[in-house]
Parts: C-alpha cells; sequence; structure tokens
C-alpha cells in the first residue's frame, strides 16, 4: 500500500543536495536505545498495540468492503474531503482531487447540514473562492451526485465521470416526478452519456472505477505545476531502529510512561535528533530533526507541563518560524501543571505563551496524538482547534477535557460539597452511582474512532507507519509557499 509513496519521497531525497560534512559531534546527536524485548512490559505493551493495531486494520478493510460506516451527525453529505478545512493549499495545489458521491442534503436533518455559515452551502463557496486563488479542483464521479451535490464537479476545473455508476443532476428522479410528473431513470437524467455527449456538465468517461483514477493521473500529469519549496533538503536515511519497537514501547496503557525521545528516534532520519534546551524544562522535550530530507522542529510530551515547559516551547516555536522549518507535535498530555505554588509562579501566563506562539506560527504545522490529549494541553501541543496541516492518531489515543476517572471525582466532589451544604449524606453508593456512566461516557467519547467519525481529526494511522505518513504530509504542506509569522503579545 505504501510502495509507491515511500519510492517517490526518497528518490526527491536522491535528487536534494549532496550529504553534508560530517563532524566528529554528529554521533553525539543520534538517540533511542534497543528495548528489552523480553521483559513483560514490553511484550504486553506490544500485544495491547498490535491488536489495536489489527483491529484498526479490520475496519479500515470493512470500509473498503462497504461492510462498515462511520455516523456523521451533523455534517454535510458530500464527501468532497478536499474541502475539509483543515487540509493545506498545498494538497489542493498538488492533488485538488475529490471522489464525489453524495445525494444532496439529507431531507431529515436538513436543519444540521442546510442554512448555517459552514453548512452545506460552504462546500461551494469554498470552491469558487479556491477557484479564483488558481487552486486546481479535479472530481471524479464514482456515484450519484444530486441537488447541491452536483455543483461540485461542475465547479470543478474538470471532472470525470464513471459509465452506468455516476450521475449528477440537480433533481432526481423522484423529485422530477413529484415537481414535473416525468418519470425518468437515473441513467437518463443524469448519467455519463447524456453529460459527456450533450449537456458538456463532464470532461471525461471512464469505464470504471479504475480506469476514473486512471484518468485523473492523466489530468495532473497535464498540470505543468512544479514545486518550489521555502526549506532545504537533505538525502533521506532510515532511522536506526525498527518502527514496529514503538508498539512495545508505547503500549495502550495511557497511565504507563515512556519517553517520547524512543518514538523520536524510530520516526526521524538517522535517528538523529539535536535537542533544545535538553536540560531546561524537561517533560517537554524539543529539537530539530529531518523526515525523509525535510527539515521539522518536534515538540514532544514527556510529562505535563510546567511554566519552564511553556516558555522552552514558545523560544523554539520562535526559532523555527523565523528559520521556516516546520512543525511537529507529538502529543502524550494530561495539561499544564494546577496548584497554588504553580499559580503563583505564573503558570497562567507562561501557558499563556506557549498557546500564543502556537496560534501564531505559519510554519506548516502537523500533530500525531500517541497518547492522551486532555485539557488545555491539547491547545497548547496545537490541537484541532489550532488549524494543524494535518492531525493523526495513533490507536490508542485518546481526547477528551480531562480523563474519564478525572472528570467523574470532580462531579463527584462538587456533588458531594452540595450535598454536605444541605445537610444530607453522600455514601459510597451514591458515589460509586454517579461516576460509572461519567467515566462510560468519557471513555466513549474520547476513542479515536469516535474523533475520526466526526472529522475531528485526518486518520488513525498504524504507529508503524507514521514517519511515511509525515513525510507525505510534510511533502504537501510545503507546496505553497510559508508565509511569515507575526506573534501576538507575550506576557512577560
Amino acid at each position: 500500500m505504501w510502495a509507491a509513496p515511500r519510492l517517490a519521497l526518497r528518490r526527491c531525497a536522491r535528487a536534494a543536495a549532496p550529504a553534508p560534512r560530517a563532524y566528529h559531534g554528529d554521533s553525539v546527536a543520534t538517540l533511542g536505545t534497543q528495548p528489552d524485548s523480553s521483559s513483560a512490559i514490553y511484550q504486553e505493551n506490544y500485544e495491547q498495540m498490535k491488536a489495536l493495531v489489527n483491529q484498526l486494520r479490520e475496519r479500515a478493510q470493512n470500509i473498503r468492503l462497504g461492510l462498515h460506516s462511520w455516523n456523521y451527525p451533523s455534517l454535510p453529505v458530500t464527501s468532497c474531503m478536499v474541502m475539509r478545512r483543515s487540509l493545506p493549499v498545498a494538497l489542493l495545489q498538488a492533488l485538488g482531487e475529490c471522489q464525489v458521491d453524495s445525494g444532496g442534503a439529507n431531507l431529515p436533518r436538513q436543519a444540521e447540514v442546510f442554512p448555517d455559515r459552514d453548512h452545506f452551502g460552504r462546500i461551494f463557496y469554498n470552491q469558487a473562492v479556491m477557484s479564483s486563488k488558481s487552486i486546481i479542483q479535479i472530481a471524479v464521479v464514482m456515484g450519484s451526485c444530486t441537488a447541491g451535490g452536483a455543483y461540485v464537479p461542475a465547479m470543478a476545473d474538470e471532472n470525470i465521470i464513471v459509465r452506468k455508476q455516476g450521475t449528477i443532476f440537480l433533481g432526481g428522479p423522484p423529485l422530477v416526478k413529484a415537481a414535473t410528473g416525468e418519470e425518468v431513470s437515473a441513467e437518463d437524467l443524469g448519467g455519463a452519456d447524456l453529460h459527456c455527449r450533450k449537456s458538456g456538465v463532464s470532461d471525461y468517461y471512464a469505464l470504471d472505477d479504475n480506469h476514473a483514477l486512471h484518468l485523473a493521473r492523466k489530468i495532473v500529469r497535464n498540470l505543468n505545476y512544479q514545486k518550489n519549496m521555502d526549506v532545504t533538503i537533505e538525502p533521506s536515511e532510515d532511522p536506526l531502529f525498527p518502527a514496529d519497537e514503538l508498539y512495545g514501547i508505547v503500549g495502550a496503557n495511557l497511565k504507563r510512561n515512556f519517553d517520547v525521545r524512543e518514538v523520536i528516534a524510530r520516526i526521524v532520519d538517522g535517528s538523529r535528533f539535536n535537542e533544545f534546551k535538553a536540560l531546561y524544562g524537561d517533560t517537554l522535550v524539543t529539537g530539530f530533526a529531518r523526515i525523509f530530507g525535510y527539515p521539522v522542529g518536534i515538540v514532544g510530551n514527556n510529562g505535563v507541563l510546567f511554566s519552564e515547559s511553556a516558555k522552552k516551547a514558545t523560544h523554539f516555536i520562535q526559532l523555527c518560524c523565523q528559520r521556516n522549518i516546520p512543525l511537529l507535535f507529538l502529543q502524550n498530555i494530561t495539561g499544564f501543571m494546577v496548584g497554588r505554588e504553580y499559580e503563583a509562579e505564573g503558570i497562567a501566563k507562561d501557558g499563556a505563551k506557549m498557546v500564543t506562539a502556537v496560534a501564531c506560527a505559519n510554519v506548516p504545522k502537523i500533530t500525531v496524538i500517541i497518547g492522551g490529549s486532555y485539557g488545555a494541553g491539547n491547545y497548547g501541543m496545537c490541537g484541532r482547534a489550532f488549524s494543524p496541516r494535518f492531525l493523526y492518531l495513533w490507536p490508542n489515543a485518546r481526547i477528551s477535557v480531562m480523563g474519564g476517572e478525572q472528570a467523574a471525582n470532580v462531579l463527584a466532589t462538587v456533588a458531594k460539597d452540595q450535598r454536605a451544604r444541605e445537610g444530607k449524606q453522600f455514601s459510597s453508593a451514591d458515589e460509586a452511582t454517579l461516576k460509572e456512566p461519567i467515566i462510560k461516557r468519557f471513555e466513549e467519547e474520547g476513542n479515536p474512532y469516535y474523533s475520526s467519525a466526526r472529522l475531528w481529526d485526518d486518520g488513525i494511522i498504524d504507529p508503524v507507519d507514521t514517519r511515511l505518513v509525515l513525510g507525505l504530509s510534510l511533502s504537501a504542506a510545503l507546496n505553497a509557499p510559508i508565509q511569515k509569522t507575526n506573534f501576538g503579545i507575550l506576557r512577560m
């Protein structure tokens, strides 16, 4: 599955400038250790993560076979994924391709998808604006494009329709019959023959899905597009350690600590990592590396965020922005430290510095949630609200305002205090009854599949594929020119 993209990335790296001169100090910059694969913890972690990865592969296969579908509760029905606002202009310029299979608005849920600013109509607005910015859009019609869905291929630069499978019409056969009394088949109303031979709505006639994708590649080949990047590229090198060791290092138990450097060592070129401020704010790891030859500044969690960690992150992000170096956030975070001592030290203003730096950074930002992602830590580490170009989850990830047990304890404390003020008892049984549904709900809503089903991320990935996915993401993001960063006020 990943063979062709991997070859393309390596070919790009081989075409780069010659390798820089090696210095004696380079050997010090490598990181990572060989784990004890015979230890009980490693083996337990490995089996747990392997089981989650197998579940991921099984679900992905079922989706391909049409045996499973996600529930999108209040989103436009169109599946033109290129319109997702998280995708960078780079990917639109390089690929710009949407597989369209839309039935128009979901009538029983029309209030949830039709009238608001970011509802169904915004897709067409975005298409028009993107076209005005010379962003290439190619539509491949493999199914039905009804009502508003018909505008997606009609507004694309070029579109392809599959014979006796794809259809495009503003009103489908049921609506036509209800409105005019005319009875007509879907194929006669808006099939490939009609639109390629008579209406001119479609540009290319495909015999089947594979032929349609072949035609799409031919279109891309004729885009006359040249990639100009704002970064230097060096030859790619494989990490020194096997990627599948990530299973045993991280595992599925979020209460079990691991050193994020061991993750970095299995992602970056040659396992080389120039760590920044290694001895300061050590619950956050920052430093420079390369992935498939592309430069990247990495921010990874090794514990809760303190004032020192936040200030260190702010400094490092400023460096990356000044040098046009993309940022990679590796999230495994419970949040910022709380308590009287830390409030007195200014954790709020130091956390605000970090949040401001992350928000204002205009370099490409990519986030991978490799463990927990809770509370304000999600914001400080470039969660979805901070518009990373791409955001991925590992199958062990959890994302919520706080952990289920913590939420249950907080609400139980509030309930207990309220009962005390009322002069009532709050028994252990009452506490258990209160906590159980809260923990269950947080576990369900913090699940990575719950997130992906609502498009809160760009996909759940096998940890083994992380390096390749990041390489492709960096390549895509670097199609667009990097804009100058202007930081907001940083409270001193």
